[in-house]
């Protein structure tokens, strides 16, 4: 039985994965923690934890007061807020880890960070990105990605410290809002086309990128941490992703749907210019044939289920 401890629990990854670990592991073997007191919870019932990332010490007093096995470090500022706050996100992002993983190392812990698409760069093969290949990120928080993936293998290597990680797509969640990332739209998207039936769209026509529904994002990281550590040859960390969508590819799918729908483009040169870099679309060979991942929403399914809760959550009552 796992003792897990999360940083960053009230961000989009962490909110839904605490609660799913709480239903996998038990709600009192995973501590959620995070730098302020949610406001509400959707993480499940279960202890909360006040915790800068940035005090190491603090966090080692947590994992020896609760007897906790494995650290699921997820504290980060992302692509667009980093790129306003660099000196911030490398302070969060890089100590943060920083000490997330010394930690591990102390204490023996299972450790898992996650990567991103924002890893790569614009000399980065744009089509079925290889797992290997170059990568030469030109945004502050693809610098903290990627050197956290070199980190993360350090400390494998050279300590064997059970580091695991994937680099995650553009997530979709109905649950959470994001917070500051690039492929943002892709949430906004949902929420406006059931309250305005409009949406502009910050991200230009025709730029691809990767993109994932949050509950095979969640299976996935269960799934890697569960994984039999001997066929993991590509650790830190894997690409992964179930699609590989424009901002007018999910229009075509709300419209199947909202057949009202409307898509207009008010681009923004920040976002537009970080999207540029990233890949169109990932090869995740090794995470399939080393751990076995499979996505089970592709863009229709997803688009329905999405619409679907987000009409029952927002009270829209709108006909699909």
């Amino acid at each position: 039985m796992k003792k897990i401890l999360i940083t960053g629990a009230l961000g989009q990854i962490g909110s839904e994965l605490t609660a799913r670990l709480r239903e996998v592991y038990g709600s009192q073997n995973v501590i959620a923690t995070d730098i302020r007191q949610p406001e509400f919870s959707n993480t499940g019932t279960g202890i909360f934890e006040i915790l800068d990332v940035t005090n190491q010490q603090d966090m080692e007093m947590l994992v020896e007061e609760y007897q906790l096995d494995t650290l699921i470090h997820l504290a980060a500022l992302l692509s667009a807020v980093a790129e306003a706050k660099p000196q911030l996100a490398w302070d969060v992002n890089m100590n943060g880890l920083m000490n997330a993983v010394e930690v591990a190392r102390v204490h023996g812990l299972q450790f898992f960070c996650p990567s991103s698409i924002g890893a790569f760069g614009p000399q980065t093969p744009k089509d079925h990105t290889p797992q290997v290949t170059i990568q030469r990120p030109t945004t502050m928080y693809g610098i903290t990605k990627i050197s956290g993936e070199l980190l993360s293998d350090y400390y494998f290597h050279k300590f064997g410290v059970d580091t695991r990680s994937v680099r995650f797509p553009g997530l979709i969640s109905y649950d959470t809002l994001p917070g500051g990332g690039t492929t943002d739209y892709a949430v906004d998207i949902f929420y406006e086309a059931l309250h305005k039936k409009t949406y502009a769209s910050f991200i230009a026509a025709g730029t691809k990128m990767d993109m994932m529904y949050m509950p095979d994002a969640i299976d996935a990281i269960i799934q890697l941490l569960e994984a039999d550590a001997s066929r993991l040859h590509h650790r830190n960390a894997y690409n992964i992703s179930a699609m590989s969508v424009a901002p007018e590819d999910i229009a075509r799918a709300i419209q199947k749907y909202l057949p009202e729908f409307e898509l207009t483009y008010a681009v923004d040169p920040v976002r537009q210019s970080i999207a540029e870099s990233w890949p169109n679309s990932l090869d995740v060979s090794c995470a399939v044939n080393e751990w076995g991942f499979s996505p089970k929403y592709d863009l229709d399914r997803m688009t329905k289920d999405m619409l679907k809760k987000l009409n029952k959550k927002l009270e829209t009552s709108v006909a699909l």
